[in-house]
């Protein structure tokens, strides 16, 4: 075998096949993406765009019902049971969300990517310990374990719901890291590199990851609606963001003792949370299909 054996990271991918395949992006794909972009605008710029401070209060003007229900364009959204913005508490809502579930998204993929590639490098008993790590994570109820997080930990605050959402998903990215280096071990590029001497760390992330980051990617985008998702189920359980913060599970949460003085209390961060799982699954399919052509 020839060590000059080109890797697969050094044959780029064809730009022009690339623009192509967006010029023919499918209209749903294309609504999809824009409408993801309005809400990270929302969430990079909820500050200056919201009208009112969330603390804002005002009992003299509860449950005014948003624009396109009669209500007034100084509170476009409507208000909630203690006269605070809607359109305010949403955007910070949106905001806190987005944080939660983007860092820990990226920070699960980070820890479950490596201890793959530990595991599969060192193999023996490192590897049956990842393993029953993975297993024992995959094998308790997400909720139990965030119960028991909350209950041990201090005050839930942003940082706590962070590490939450990085443990709630770092096991599929380990199993996944473990597999596509355990076949990747056996390809010509690797044991090139082991006969010129690399180390185990050069070969799995100068080598390895770049082959690996499109599949991590797409389970990333993948992976991304569940968390937050789930973030909304705790904070919806009265058991995350405390006040005078918020996120939209706490909205809902809220909104749902509220539903037949204001609907729009729930229904609002309802639909955000909609449009967003939705926007992301669909950009995330179409990824996919792309990356499994090549």
């Amino acid at each position: 075998m020839s060590l000059t054996q080109t890797r697969p990271e050094e044959t780029d991918q064809d730009p022009a096949g690339w623009r192509a395949r967006l010029a023919g992006m499918p209209v749903l794909v294309r609504i999809s993406v824009v409408l993801l972009l309005i809400i990270v605008f929302a969430a990079v710029f909820a500050g200056p765009l919201a009208p009112h401070d969330i603390a804002d209060l005002d009992l003299l003007n509860r449950y005014a019902p948003p624009v396109f229900m009669g209500g007034g364009w100084s509170n476009a959204f409507g208000t909630d049971n203690l006269g605070r913005d809607m359109l305010s508490l949403v955007l910070r809502a949106i905001q806190v969300s987005l944080i939660i579930a983007t860092i820990g998204t990226v920070a699960g993929a980070i820890v479950g990517t490596s201890l793959g590639f530990l595991a599969a490098w060192a193999g023996g008993i490192v590897d049956d310990v990842i393993g029953i790590l993975i297993d024992f994570q995959a094998a308790i109820p997400f909720l139990i374990m965030a119960l028991a997080l909350l209950a041990v930990l201090p005050q839930a605050d942003m940082t706590l719901f962070i590490l939450i959402m990085c443990i709630y998903g770092w096991e599929r990215y380990a199993r996944l890291a473990r597999s596509v280096a355990l076949f990747a071990q056996n390809n010509g590029y690797v044991t090139a590199q082991r006969v010129i001497g690399a180390g185990g760390f050069r070969i799995y992330f100068h080598h390895i990851l770049p082959n690996t980051m499109a599949v991590i990617v797409v389970n990333m985008t993948v992976n991304f609606p569940a968390t937050i998702l789930a973030e909304t189920s705790l904070n919806f359980l009265g058991i995350g963001i405390q006040p005078p913060d918020t996120s939209l599970g706490v909205l809902i949460g809220v909104g749902r003792n509220h539903l037949y003085q204001a609907p729009w209390m729930a229904l609002l961060p309802g639909a955000v949370i909609l449009v967003t799982t939705l926007s992301i699954s669909v950009v995330g399919d179409w990824i996919r299909d792309q990356i499994d052509a090549d």
